[in-house]
């Protein structure tokens, strides 16, 4: 395989290993440790100017920390797919679910992963679940992957690149899209 991804995130995001990873493509990480929706928002001319092949977005947790409501940062991460539809036309778009972390959390972020679960294929994107791989029943992040139920261990990014993987070369099969689905404006 070969093409370009643009990793796009929190710090999740900014503490893989990308280019081990995802060797045999050329490889961005565009996370950032603390990020927010608004924080991509304003970083989207950054990840344009790249003009990746692939993007592939994980944000939202620092949102809910910050106990901003769901339908915030689901508009917040629709607008973000939107705008990177709209300004890069054909590229390959993964959305990930937000990631589990406490469990007080677990009903906003269930909220909003079944929003964008929704959403994601209006804008033709992918939408990759990441909760059956990383959430207990109760919607905590399980603790075999975190020590602080938020930051990944080692084991817990081994467990999301298992289903990342297949995820990425999934859409590098496929041919890119070839023009945007518009959006009426209200």
């Amino acid at each position: 395989m070969s093409g370009s991804i643009a990793f796009v995130g929190d710090g999740l995001t900014a503490g893989g290993r990308w280019e081990e990873w995802f060797h045999g493509y050329t490889v961005h990480n565009l996370g950032v440790s603390g990020n927010t929706t608004d924080d991509v928002m304003a970083r989207l001319p950054e990840i344009a100017e790249l003009r990746p092949d692939a993007v592939v977005l994980q944000v939202g947790t620092n949102d809910v920390g910050w106990r901003r409501s769901d339908e915030y940062i689901v508009r917040n991460i629709e607008t973000i797919l939107v705008l990177l539809r709209r300004g890069l036309p054909s590229v390959r778009l993964i959305i990930q679910s937000v990631v589990p972390r406490e469990r007080e959390y677990a009903p906003t972020i269930r909220s909003i992963n079944r929003h964008l679960w929704q959403f994601a294929p209006t804008q033709k994107v992918v939408y990759l679940d990441l909760w059956p791989t990383l959430a207990q029943p109760d919607g905590e992040l399980d603790p075999a992957y975190s020590e602080d139920r938020l930051h990944l261990t080692d084991a817990g990014y081994d467990a999301w690149i298992a289903v990342l993987k297949p995820a990425v070369e999934d859409i590098f099969e496929r041919p890119p899209v070839t023009s945007a689905i518009p959006v009426q404006q209200v």
